[in-house]
């Protein structure tokens, strides 16, 4: 899994950590100035915001100045709420709170939404017990019922919550439900990339609030992945030397040293230095 910050997935990175808050829209000039600080150029933003206001995630509305501008949606909102719980949860499940199992069936003549289901519940990190029948941490339910109404994919799906009885012990199980191999490597490939610049924050190299939002923004990017991969399974039931519990710890440290050093960038320059864009993608 290597990082790939796109310019749509940056945009709801940047939303999701200083845009949510704010009063108002979002100014498109502040989006190219803040998506610009992680080398995105202005045309590429521009055509990554009209691509999340087709999917309905962004809203076009007009700044106090008559700027162009976009807030999020209702939807938008709610996968961000349901985000944070995993994104900044960092504690695994726990095997006494049991599963959430996902059990579909698709007409033939909808194969597509078939298509959909899976990979949509591949994202939210289900592992696959048998065709048609999925299973998670309990505590993703509310996460994964919000996803499956907002898709319109609820109509096929009926939701259980339960424990393992057997036959085979959970922790055999859970290694034939999930790729563990590929779950650790996420967390391994996370702690690569990012491990280094914690260790650069703790030593003081550098200490620029535009620094701080560019290392938090990409660390957040290629975190906010992770936990949708890797569900946050219980730790009795992984491999010994699981590097998921140290990746949970560099990103809450990076969280912390950073997030509101970076606001501060997030939140300049003065705005008589701004440069207004007052035709945007869609605006109006």
């Amino acid at each position: 899994m290597a990082d790939q910050h796109t310019p749509r997935s940056l945009i709801v990175t940047l939303y999701g950590a200083y845009g949510r808050d704010r009063p108002g829209p979002l100014p498109v000039a502040e989006l190219i100035r803040l998506l610009g600080a992680v080398g995105v150029d202005p045309p590429s933003v521009r055509s990554a915001v009209s691509r999340l206001k087709r999917r309905g995630l962004l809203l076009p509305e007009r700044t106090a100045d008559g700027s162009a501008g976009y807030v999020l949606s209702d939807d938008a909102r709610q996968l961000l709420d349901d985000g944070d719980l995993r994104i900044y949860g960092g504690k695994p499940a726990l095997l006494s709170e049991g599963w959430v199992l996902a059990v579909f069936s698709v007409p033939e003549s909808e194969r597509s939404k078939r298509h959909l289901l899976r990979s949509r519940l591949g994202r939210l990190g289900f592992g696959t017990v048998a065709p048609g029948v999925w299973v998670a941490p309990a505590r993703l339910y509310e996460e994964t019922r919000h996803t499956l109404r907002r898709l319109r994919l609820d109509p096929y799906v009926e939701l259980f919550r339960g424990e393992h009885l057997g036959f085979a012990a959970t922790a055999e199980a859970v290694a034939r439900w999930w790729d563990l191999g590929a779950l650790a490597a996420g967390h391994e490939e996370f702690l690569a990339a990012h491990e280094p610049v914690l260790a650069a924050w703790w030593e003081g190299r550098d200490t620029r609030p535009e620094q701080a939002y560019r290392d938090y923004l990409l660390a957040l990017d290629s975190w906010r992945r992770v936990p949708y991969r890797d569900p946050g399974l219980p730790p009795e039931l992984l491999p010994e030397g699981w590097p998921g519990g140290r990746s949970v710890e560099v990103f809450g440290e990076l969280h912390a040293l950073l997030r509101d050093v970076g606001a501060r960038f997030v939140d300049g320059p003065p705005p008589e230095e701004r440069q207004g864009d007052r035709d945007g993608p869609g605006a109006g």
